[in-house]
């Protein structure tokens, strides 16, 4: 007699809570995406793009259309389409990297897209297509290292960041942070790599063992889920091309939602902090100051507190306390994007060492973690 496997109701209506209390929801009314049975092959995506500009723009002439293929991308290929007539309305076409469903809930993806464009944050999403979406070119530029660290800069991203943080995207269920769940997700994919099995010998001689990120994961959530940090809608992956700055206008938007979730708000600004030392020549050097944070943190806090109606006072003591959660997540974010270059390094087709990337992370992780441990929370 075959084994029927019994779900009891109390584990199922879990799983369903569990689900809901980290998903995004869509505000009632946004635009239906449209969907087009086109795939567009990764390594040709011009021929791709113009099936697709034929129904996005069926006015132009497709034989004036200029492509720009942009290539800034770690885990996707993009490539912007207009014509010389009216060169500010670009239309990008996003391909999915290889294996990228691995590590990217693309449904996730578009609810955040929806859910930042219905609030002013992000482009028009123009369609999804097999294998990727087309959106809105956002006008302005990209930032660089150097950018991050201006102080009128630096304060318009803390308050952008604040903006999208005080977003409510739930529905009414408490939310709940999603990063312990992915981070186990991305060490359950990498680890056969720490095996005899493994496609890289260097995983072996240059990371940590498995035994050792284990553990320290274990500790991390533990002690990081102490913290009382909110858990609010965020970016996850505001490294300096993420952010684009119009000049004109004044401002700054965030761009790229693969990593969008509900997650803790310290863990978005520590991630940040550590993108000031930038990603295809890593510089922790970089990693901003005391000084430079408690600057950063205070327009934050006065941002958010306003956007969240409490005030717009900050004490000493909620900016202590909010550089104490941010250096502490900040070493989750190393060990997060650690994780996500070793799944990279074994099925992206992107020229990037994405294995060196994950040994300097971890390396960053184990650098930084004895100070940040001595950090205390403001009683």
């Amino acid at each position: 007699m075959s084994r029927i496997p019994f779900i009891s109701v109390k584990n199922s209506k879990r799983k369903i809570n569990h689900i809901m209390e980290t998903e995004i929801h869509v505000p009632v009314g946004s635009p239906v995406i449209r969907k087009f049975p086109i795939f567009v092959e990764e390594h040709n995506v011009t021929d791709g793009a113009m099936k697709l500009i034929k129904q996005l723009r069926p006015a132009w002439d497709i034989n004036h259309v200029k492509t720009k293929l942009f290539t800034d991308g770690t885990t996707n290929k993009l490539v912007g389409c207009y014509v010389d007539a009216s060169p500010e309305d670009v239309v990008l076409v996003r391909v999915y990297g290889n294996k990228t469903e691995l590590i990217v809930d693309r449904d996730n993806e578009l609810k955040s897209f929806q859910v930042l464009h219905a609030n002013g944050c992000a482009p028009r999403l123009y369609c999804t297509f097999q294998n990727g979406l087309c959106y809105e070119f956002m006008q302005g530029d990209a930032l660089g290292t150097q950018d991050v660290r201006d102080p009128m800069l630096l304060r318009l991203i803390s308050r952008e960041m604040a903006r999208i943080h005080a977003i409510h995207a739930h529905n009414g269920c408490i939310p709940k942070p999603n990063l312990w769940i992915k981070m186990r997700k991305y060490f359950s994919l990498v680890a056969t790599e720490f095996t005899e099995q493994a496609s890289n010998a260097r995983i072996q001689q240059e990371v940590p063992s498995q035994a050792v990120l284990e553990q320290e994961m274990v500790w991390m959530k533990e002690h990081l889920s102490q913290l009382g940090s909110p858990v609010v809608l965020c970016h996850n992956d505001l490294l300096c091309k993420n952010i684009i700055h119009n000049s004109k206008e004044g401002h700054v938007r965030f761009i790229d939602y693969e990593y969008s979730s509900y997650n803790y708000q310290a863990f978005d600004i520590g991630n940040h902090f550590n993108e000031f030392a930038g990603m295809s020549e890593l510089d922790y050097g970089l990693y901003p100051s005391r000084e430079m944070q408690l600057e950063w943190l205070r327009v934050y806090l006065q941002a958010y507190k306003l956007s969240t109606k409490k005030g717009e006072e900050v004490s000493d003591r909620e900016l202590e306390r909010l550089y104490v959660q941010v250096n502490k997540f900040a070493l989750a974010s190393h060990f997060f994007w650690g994780f996500w270059a070793l799944i990279q390094a074994k099925y992206s087709s992107i020229d990037f060492d994405f294995l060196g990337y994950a040994v300097l992370r971890f390396n960053q992780y184990f650098k930084t973690k004895p100070a940040v441990m001595a950090l205390q929370i403001p009683e």
